[in-house]
């Protein structure tokens, strides 16, 4: 698969199981999401994604795999630390306070290299799984998602 491929599908798994499952839900919640929660919004974009694709068993597994694997790199980016608090502490007084920020950045740019070879090892696993059709599917939901896509609410 060429490079640019595997980013713009990266980036659309990342969005549909993320972004998409709380659309599926209908709203954003307020706060952090409880683990309930992410797994109930995980279990909906699952299974809109497989509904749309028309996964077989062992491929929803796959997506499933995916969709932990996901998950689970969104909470190393999250940390335990909240958000929110975080931006608001690098500017809490009365200079930006760069140093923090940078450690700040860094702290996430390791999460994500540390979890990115199984992210793109399960998104790998689930699109190799897919049919020709299923593939193309993929491809046609990639170029239309600039405008709402087949995903998308609208």
């Amino acid at each position: 698969m060429k490079p640019w491929i595997k980013r713009t599908v990266i980036g659309a798994f990342i969005g549909v199981v993320t972004l998409g499952g709380l659309a599926a839900c209908g709203h954003r919640p307020h706060g952090p999401m409880s683990d309930e929660q992410i797994t109930a919004m995980r279990g909906k974009a699952v299974e809109r994604i497989a509904g749309k694709l028309d996964l077989t068993e062992a491929q929803k597994a796959k997506l499933g795999v995916l969709a932990d694997e996901l998950i689970a790199q969104r909470q190393a980016m999250r940390g335990s630390a909240e958000p929110k608090a975080e931006l608001q502490s690098l500017i809490a007084g009365p200079q930006f306070d760069r140093a923090k920020a940078q450690a700040l950045l860094e702290q996430k740019t390791q999460a994500v290299q540390a979890g990115s070879p199984k992210v793109i090892a399960a998104l790998g696993d689930f699109y190799d799984s897919l049919t020709p059709a299923q593939q193309a599917q993929v491809r046609q939901f990639m170029s239309e998602r600039r405008h709402g896509g087949w995903w998308g609410r609208g």
